[in-house]
């Protein structure tokens, strides 16, 4: 397969991750702009890589939940999940608002674990399949600030302030706006963002470490996220100080998950139920 069938093919899989009910063979061609016979070579081969399944009734394509599987597979290889829930569920509860958890990808920044402390009122619930728009949210900026900043305007400018339909009324639009708020954030210790990614809501978020050290580098950020009605400024310095202590409190935990990766599973002992013997088997 050459480069750009791969390319293709990844596409697809991208095309079809917003598509729960699947989508016609030629609506998808047209919105690749690919020729339908490439674009139903891409679908067949994805179909029997397990990638992919089509509709009996309708025709329609759509994802298996093979991709699925193999992210939570990636996932907890890595320990990521579970280094961070107790953190997070902490955090979530001494809130009371939504809380996430993103790591840092190369340059960009990936969700990996939520934890919802809303118990009454309106819930802020929003997917986790979705990407960070970096400029537009708090925890973008949180870990913007964090860079130097002619490589935060560099990420942010290579893919444009106009990007992203997800953004709201008062997202930044331009590299001014954009240092202001990094400054800001820098100043502040903690990001904010007030109905910058959706209407209607505030987040707040703050970058941790990968470590205590002052120089670890930066692994990912923790966010606090609600309706506007709840959030508003006097409960952010609150917020804020409850995202300071559950960065620190990561940023302890961080090399444990390292070092728990590092140490080979113990085989499982199960005693056989007809004679004596015992069977080892992996967990």
């Amino acid at each position: 397969m050459t480069i750009a069938a791969v390319e293709r093919a990844l596409k697809v899989l991208e095309a079809l991750a917003g598509e729960p009910d699947g989508i016609d063979l030629g609506l998808l061609s047209s919105r690749l702009d690919l020729p339908v016979s490439a674009t139903h070579r891409l679908l067949a081969t994805l179909t029997e890589r397990g990638f992919v399944s089509q509709d009996s009734a309708t025709g329609a394509y759509g994802l298996t939940l093979k991709l699925a599987q193999l992210a939570f597979r990636d996932l907890d290889l890595r320990g990521l999940p579970d280094a961070g829930q107790i953190v997070l569920d902490a955090l979530a509860h001494r809130t009371r608002e939504y809380c996430r958890l993103a790591v840092v990808e190369g340059e960009d920044l990936v969700w990996i674990a939520r934890a919802q402390g809303a118990t009454a009122g309106l819930r802020y619930d929003p997917p986790m399949g979705a990407g960070i728009v970096l400029h537009a949210t708090a925890t973008g900026k949180a870990w913007l600030a964090s860079l130097p900043e002619a490589d935060a305007l560099r990420i942010v400018c290579a893919r444009g302030f106009e990007s992203s339909e997800r953004a709201g009324p008062n997202a930044i639009s331009d590299i001014d706006m954009l240092r202001r708020h990094l400054t800001e954030t820098r100043r502040r210790g903690v990001a904010l963002a007030v109905e910058e990614g959706e209407i209607g809501t505030v987040a707040m978020a703050t970058a941790f470490r990968a470590g205590p050290a002052a120089d670890a580098p930066v692994a990912g950020t923790l966010s606090v996220a609600g309706p506007s009605s709840r959030m508003g400024e006097p409960r952010r310095d609150a917020i804020a100080l409850a995202l300071r202590d559950a960065a620190r409190d990561m940023a302890e935990i961080w090399p444990l998950r390292r070092r728990q990766l590092q140490v080979p599973a113990k085989p499982v002992v199960r005693r056989h139920p007809d004679d004596a013997h015992s069977v080892e088997t992996s967990p």
